[in-house]
């Protein structure tokens, strides 16, 4: 858990800096072995204990709320500015251990507040037991540049209580930074959460499908595009999610986009998939039966309300289902010539299947966690290149997922664990690469060929000397490829596009 650090300056306007700081250092320190509390949860935590969020807490009470979270780690911090020099102390609690660590500083200009607290997180995380398979420079150089006047926006923005304070702030950020993904993902949620669906879809939909917010932007949208009415893009958005994330909230939501298409049949495997991944889950049990009813089949629909009024016996819509049930009201026939949809709304009065609106991908993430730290444990008996033939493979899966910021993590651990392993460094060659990082992507692509001959290692060493007009380089550098694999199709369209370009110069 972050806290918010303590403003000890005497410089007016710097207040907001208190919460930037966890922002900035949550973002640096979460990882597929380390699960940081969200702001949303840790103010959850001092509310529902009567702690107001403009009183600060004493280290004894941050004790007792860590302890309440079940924290194995707490941040603490201060910072001061002397109209100069910016200065930053944070120091890091171990709750099992009940250990405070030494403190560690940054400290610069105030403009460079986000590299001064991206400093502060490498510095915490080296007293940590998980440590980053980045170099320092590597860890500094990954953070996107956001301007200053931009960030302080979107912090304010967060701290906002007021719709229309929330608006203005991430407007302004977006206006300073106009790529500035996170400011995009509040501002959407902000319309989001005053029901302004159409104005939330359009800043959802601008998120990159690359940048680590796409996850709970997709779901945002496909909610906003549910309840805009337009089901086909709702379906599309959760159905991209899924093959990011597979949240049991997708597979119940995608099966009422289905029943809202009039799909009957994908409507009860979707909701069938969802009770089988949590039968604990009222809502879950309802859709089924609903659907199940709406498809013919009142017998299995009735066996699923009764299960879901076991769990909640004061469901009155199920009571009302399970009562036509029992009175042996048929389901509604299909339209004449509509496929599956539904007739218009008539005497029978349906309920209407129940979507989930809580995107929690946080409980997905932890579990994810635990199961990555028991293979690494495991993997941890094997040999070297067991270990980066692991995660290699696993780079690659985020890779297809685009989930470029994990996969890179993936690739160095890799190579961290077998440096000799030419796939590893061929892999994230490509990644960076396509990146934009020319440097960083040829250095890999050499250290990979020297260790082995290979095609992609060859292939991003030739597409990069092609970039710089190296022709001759890069001619010779597909031939060595293609050497390899002479069926190899992106070895033979490079060699196309040389041979193009050399009779272009003649």
């Amino acid at each position: 858990m972050v806290m918010p650090f303590e403003n000890q300056s005497s410089a007016p306007g710097l207040e907001w800096i208190g919460e930037a700081f966890p922002e900035v250092l949550s973002k640096h320190l979460a990882s597929s072995q380390l699960y940081v509390i969200s702001r949303e949860d840790r103010d959850h935590a001092f509310d529902h204990s009567g702690i107001p969020q403009t009183v600060l807490p004493s280290r004894a009470t941050i004790y007792r709320i860590a302890e309440q979270m079940d924290a194995d780690y707490v941040v603490m911090g201060s910072y001061t500015f002397d109209g100069n020099i910016f200065t930053a102390h944070a120091q890091l609690l171990d709750m099992k251990k009940l250990h405070l660590y030494p403190p560690v500083e940054s400290s610069g200009p105030l403009a460079n507040l986000i590299d001064l607290q991206t400093m502060v997180a490498w510095e915490v995380l080296q007293q940590m037991p998980v440590h980053p398979a980045t170099t320092r420079d590597q860890f500094l150089k990954a953070v996107p540049p956001v301007r200053l006047d931009a960030f302080e926006n979107y912090i304010r923005g967060i701290l906002a209580t007021s719709y229309q304070q929330r608006i203005h702030y991430f407007h302004d950020a977006l206006k300073l930074n106009p790529n500035y993904t996170l400011a995009m993902l509040q501002l959407g949620r902000t319309y989001f959460d005053n029901h302004e669906y159409e104005s939330a879809s359009v800043w959802f939909a601008r998120i990159p499908k690359t940048d680590p917010a796409v996850g709970e932007a997709s779901f945002l949208l496909g909610l906003s595009e549910f309840y805009r009415g337009n089901f086909d893009k709702a379906f599309a958005a959760f159905s991209y999610l899924l093959t990011r994330v597979p949240l049991t909230e997708l597979y119940n939501n995608m099966g009422v986009v289905e029943a809202r298409r009039g799909r009957r049949a994908p409507a009860v495997e979707y909701f069938s998939k969802a009770v089988n991944a949590d039968p604990n889950d009222a809502d879950y049990r309802f859709n089924l039966a609903v659907a199940l009813f709406k498809n013919g089949d009142s017998a299995a629909a009735s066996r699923q309300l009764k299960d879901e009024l076991q769990q909640r016996p004061n469901d009155g819509e199920a009571k009302t289902l399970a009562d036509m049930i029992n009175r042996g009201v048929p389901p509604p026939l299909p339209a004449a010539g509509a496929g599956n949809a539904l007739l218009p709304p008539n005497q029978l009065h349906l309920p209407m299947e129940r979507i989930k609106r809580n995107y929690d991908e946080a409980s997905y993430r932890q579990i994810e966690m635990q199961i990555h730290n028991f293979t690494e444990a495991r993997l941890a008996t094997m040999d070297g290149n067991t270990q980066a033939t692991y995660h290699v493979e696993r780079g690659k899966e985020l890779l297809a997922k685009n989930m470029p910021e994990q996969a890179e993590a993936e690739f160095r651990a890799a190579i961290n664990v077998a440096n000799n392993n030419e796939v590893a460094h061929a892999q994230l060659a490509l990644l960076l690469e396509k990146k934009g990082d020319v440097t960083g992507a040829r250095a890999e692509a050499q250290t990979s060929i020297r260790l082995k001959p290979n095609v992609d290692g060859l292939l991003v060493l030739a597409r990069l000397d092609l970039k710089q007009n190296q022709v001759q380089l890069a001619a010779g550098e597909v031939g060595r490829a293609l050497a390899l694999e002479p069926a190899n199709t992106t070895a033979l369209g490079l060699k196309r596009d040389i041979a193009a370009r050399q009779t272009g110069a003649q």
